[in-house]
C-alpha cells in the first residue's frame, strides 16, 4: 500500500488516518548552489528523505508522506536569477492552511523534514503557532542539521560547508549522479570567520548574511572532494537517525 497521503481517497482518509498517524512532510527549495549544482538540491533531498524514511519506517509506526513543499524561503540567494522563493510571510501562511487542513483529518502529529537551512527559523516559529492555533503536536527535522545550526561540516571546511559544500554535494552525487559537475567547482570557505569565537556560523552570535556576501559564485564550503560513496553513507546513515527519532516522535507526549 502506498503511503503518499495524496495517494488516498476522500474517503479513505477516515479509514487511513487517525490520532495516531504521523504526517511527514518535506520542505525544499529552488534556488542557486553555484555553477556545479542544479536549482533542485534541498528538494530533491528532502523529497528522497521523505520517501527512505516512510520506506524505513512508515507500516511500522503510521507514517504518511505529505507533498514535498519545494519552493520556500530562500531569499538569500535573491540575487541570483533562476531562484525561485516565498516570502517570510508567504511560507508561514502556506504553513497556516496545511495544518489547519491537516487539523480536519484528526491526524495529531505534523514533522516538518526541512531541506534547507534557510528556512530553519521560520519552521520553528511555525511549530509553536500551528500547535497554539491547531492543537497539532509539531516537529521539525533535516536530512542532515545545518551547519549554520550547529551541525557537521568537514574539518578542511572549518564548519562552514553551510550551501554546495562537500556533505551536501555528495549527497546530491549520491542522489542524481548526472546533474553534479564537480569541474566547475572549488573551494569557497570565508576562512576569515574562522578567527572569530562568536560571530560566525554556528557560534553564539548570528549575523545576517546572502549568499554573494562571500563570493560572487554563492556556494559556501569546498565540494572538491565530494564522491557519490560519501553521499551514500551519510544519506543512509540521515534515514537510520530519523527513524529512531520516528520512534520517539510516535510516542511523544508532553508528560500531564
Amino acid at each position: 500500500m502506498s503511503r503518499c497521503y495524496e495517494d488516498l481517497s476522500g474517503p479513505e482518509i477516515a479509514t487511513n488516518i487517525s490520532p495516531s498517524s504521523i504526517l511527514l512532510l518535506p520542505v525544499g527549495a529552488v534556488e542557486q548552489h553555484g555553477p556545479h549544482l542544479p536549482l533542485s538540491v534541498d528538494h530533491v533531498i528532502a523529497h528522497e528523505t521523505a520517501t527512505a524514511l516512510v520506506d524505513e519506517c512508515g507500516d511500522r509506526l503510521d507514517v504518511w508522506q505529505l507533498p514535498t513543499i519545494s519552493i520556500s524561503k530562500s531569499n538569500e540567494h535573491a540575487w541570483s536569477p533562476g531562484t525561485l522563493y516565498l516570502s517570510a510571510e508567504t511560507l508561514m501562511a502556506m504553513l497556516r492552511d496545511i495544518g489547519r487542513s491537516i487539523s480536519a483529518t484528526g491526524a495529531e502529529r505534523l514533522v516538518l523534514l526541512n531541506g534547507h537551512g534557510g528556512n530553519t527559523t521560520h519552521l520553528e516559529t511555525a511549530l509553536r503557532e500551528l500547535r497554539l492555533e491547531f492543537g497539532l503536536k509539531t516537529f521539525l527535522m533535516h536530512p542532515m542539521i545545518p551547519p549554520a545550526h550547529g551541525g557537521h561540516s568537514a574539518e578542511h571546511e572549518m564548519g562552514m560547508g553551510i550551501h554546495g559544500g562537500l556533505d551536501e554535494t555528495s549527497v546530491f552525487m549520491h542522489l542524481r549522479p548526472n546533474e553534479v559537475h564537480l569541474d566547475k567547482a572549488g573551494r569557497r570557505v570565508p576562512e576569515i570567520l574562522d578567527q572569530n569565537d562568536h560571530v560566525k556560523f554556528g557560534g553564539s552570535v548570528s549575523f545576517g548574511w546572502l549568499s554573494n556576501d562571500f563570493n560572487p559564485d554563492g556556494y559556501i564550503g569546498d565540494p572538491t572532494g565530494a564522491t557519490a560513496e560519501h553521499g551514500r553513507q551519510l544519506f543512509e546513515q540521515s534515514i537510520t537517525t530519523l527513524s529512531k527519532a520516528m520512534e520517539e516522535i510516535r510516542t511523544f507526549d508532553f508528560g500531564r
